[in-house]
């Protein structure tokens, strides 16, 4: 099928052109390390796009279809060609959205399938891709290579052992893959495995977590074990953004309510508040850049959570109030311009009334891209539109693709580019600068900005990577 890609006019083409084939950096995302350790083939065409893909398959249980006969969970379907069949035949749901452009662009570019998809199709096209994922060419390391991936950062909890990273360092590669910390369920006592999890990282750091003290040692030290493996940044999902420094003495008061069961839900959002401050602190400290992803109602189908578990695709946006919920933070290190704290959200109705303004003032404080519902071509341009007048564009932080599904990297950058030279294009037209600021902007919106926010030139520089 032919490539689709965001049309351009006169005006942005020059601008998209000067970036178009700049290396993809992805600062932040959700691929699993292990694919580039082992290095094996992806499994079949179901495997590769329909089932991890959250955008694809809540779209598809939007339209009836059940999330086992995607191949997901309790009884799913075992026939990946029948899960693609019934994805296929229902192409065009996906039409406008930006999933048919991802899709579309990697059915195209990647695989070099001129059919369009359809019920008809579907056949034909998952035996190309079948035979496709046969060759080594489309192995994950050399598919790095034709992508022009030099980093990849993957997420990763705070108690996993990084072994895949160690095998990918071990080896020569003209690209680096590095973890980013990720310490959810073990900073915030309403997370479901909270106690478990704790109990895990005393046994891993052989610390006896009896206070908040030994607490913030234990996480410190799974903070230092990242960094060793090239980390550079932490990760933090944050249901209930609401931040405040508490004083030692009440700290442990709640850590002990939590402890011993009884602490109610503002207890535990009290203390996960506290602990985003150490974790903050930490960053200032040890120079991890500090992601805050916030603005998401998790899970909101419970009849799916029940059965097969959270991450469904019944996640839905929801208004935040940042500069209350970030008072505590900032007001402990934001004026510090060594602290780096990116802020993404799904409450666009905050980015011009607060994100904008914020990080516009406070110096640790950044803009993540448009994230996830809305990191679309309209998306893209309502955030640029709502920011860069009061934040400028060097307090955003780039993009990043914050994707697990690996074969979309390329479209997603891709789209970004071509969305910002859309922007700048239409900046220049109203006057607000010429070609050569145009082009300088759209390399630093492209590349330059990511690599910045996130610390990560030494990470490129020691992997002989020059940009």
């Amino acid at each position: 099928m032919a490539t689709p890609n965001l049309s351009l006019d006169a005006g942005a083409t020059p601008i998209y052109e000067s970036v178009a084939n700049l290396p993809i950096v992805s600062p932040h995302g959700h691929c699993d390390p292990s694919w580039f350790a082992q290095n094996q083939p992806f499994p079949d065409p179901a495997a590769l796009l329909v089932t991890p893909d959250h955008y694809v398959f809540r779209l598809l249980y939007s339209h009836g279809f059940s999330l086992a006969s995607l191949g997901i969970g309790p009884g799913a379907e075992s026939d990946p060609r029948q899960v693609f069949r019934r994805f296929a035949s229902h192409w065009p749901a996906f039409l406008g959205t930006p999933s048919a452009l991802w899709l579309g662009h990697t059915l195209g570019s990647v695989f070099g399938i001129d059919e369009a998809l359809s019920e008809t199709t579907a056949d034909t096209v998952y035996d190309a891709i079948d035979t496709a994922l046969r060759d080594p060419a489309f192995r994950p390391n050399a598919l790095m290579e034709r992508f022009g991936i030099v980093l990849l950062a993957t997420t990763d909890g705070a108690l996993d052992d990084l072994s895949h990273h160690r095998t990918v360092a071990s080896e020569s590669r003209p690209w680096r893959m590095v973890p980013t910390f990720r310490p959810d369920s073990v900073i915030n006592p309403a997370h479901a495995r909270f106690d478990s999890d704790l109990d895990v990282l005393a046994l891993i750091t052989d610390t006896d977590i009896n206070s908040v003290r030994a607490w913030s040692e234990a996480l410190r030290a799974r903070r230092d074990y990242f960094a060793s493996h090239g980390a550079t940044a932490t990760d933090h999902d944050v249901p209930v953004l609401q931040t405040e420094r508490l004083s030692e003495s009440e700290a442990t008061r709640l850590f002990d309510a939590v402890r011993s069961g009884t602490a109610d839900n503002a207890t535990r959002h009290r203390l996960h508040g506290h602990m985003l401050v150490e974790m903050a602190l930490m960053s200032r400290d040890d120079g991890l850049v500090m992601q805050i992803h916030a603005g998401a109602s998790r899970s909101t189908n419970r009849q799916l959570t029940e059965t097969y578990g959270p991450d469904m695709g019944a996640d839905i946006p929801h208004r935040t109030d940042w500069v209350r919920g970030l008072d505590g933070l900032l007001n402990t290190v934001g004026n510090d311009p060594s602290a780096r704290v990116i802020a993404f959200t799904l409450d666009e109705s905050s980015y011009a009334r607060e994100l904008a303004p914020m990080a516009g003032h406070w110096p640790a404080l950044r803009l993540g891209p448009p994230w996830w519902f809305h990191d679309s071509p309209n998306g893209i341009a309502r955030y640029l539109d709502g920011v860069v007048e009061t934040a400028g564009y060097g307090k955003l932080a780039g993009f990043n693709d914050d994707t697990r599904a690996f074969m979309s990297i390329p479209a997603r950058h891709d789209l970004w580019r071509r969305c910002v030279a859309i922007h700048l294009g239409q900046q220049m037209a109203r006057g607000y600068f010429g070609r050569s600021d145009a082009e300088m902007l759209a390399r630093k919106l492209s590349l330059d900005l990511a690599v910045e926010s996130y610390r990560l030139g030494p990470t490129l520089a020691s992997a002989g990577v020059s940009l």
